[in-house]
């Protein structure tokens, strides 16, 4: 588990909070339909942003000797995630592709999705929610290589600001044998192609 924040608002201001948010945008919290809205917010607000009350390194901790001396590429693609924009707290929503070549170790494969959704589930922005996958993997199972690639619509961009919808922001982080091995990096790339085609 993460530390605790020191000081940390009671339930009851945060959803003070909310009603006053309410009252800004020119509604009446106490109007029957929004009577129970602030509770349901900072309900919500626990599901999405569950991520910092989990461990990501802690979450791979759990890695076992791979079986038959595996050594060839470990993928997950198509990683369903949801984060929000450290910047409007805004929805971003996509698809994670992840993959390592091990060293020794391997994982469970429900453990790396489980790292895309701790870190996912904080305010972020898309690039450092790629490099933190990446790193916290790498760090942790010391593979010879990892991959990260993020597919993500973000609200921000499609119901305010700029209103464009269709556009998807794309991120990577290579590291080791993903950054230094062409034909490596290909080969995970094209599983993502094959996927998007």
């Amino acid at each position: 588990m993460t530390k605790e924040k020191e000081n940390k608002p009671t339930l009851e201001a945060a959803e003070a909070a909310v009603r006053t948010l309410l009252d800004w945008i020119g509604e009446d919290p106490d109007r029957k339909g929004l009577v129970r809205t602030p509770a349901r917010v900072i309900k919500s607000f626990g599901d999405w942003y569950s991520g910092y009350d989990e461990d990501p390194a802690a979450i791979l901790g759990s890695s076992f000797p791979d079986a038959g001396a595996y050594k060839d590429m470990v993928a997950l693609v198509d990683i369903n995630f949801e984060s929000h924009c450290e910047h409007h707290m805004a929805p971003f929503i996509g698809m994670a592709h992840v993959a390592y070549v091990p060293d020794g170790r391997v994982v469970g494969v429900s453990k790396i999705v489980k790292v895309v959704n701790a870190f996912a589930k904080r305010l972020q922005v898309q690039e450092k929610l790629t490099q933190q996958i990446a790193d916290c993997i790498n760090d942790e199972l010391k593979p010879k290589g990892v991959a990260v690639v993020l597919q993500a619509s973000h609200e921000c961009m499609t119901t305010r600001g700029v209103y464009k919808n269709n556009i998807r922001m794309v991120t990577s982080a290579m590291l080791g044998c993903f950054q230094d091995n062409e034909k490596v990096r290909t080969e995970f790339l094209s599983m993502i192609d094959a996927k998007t085609a």
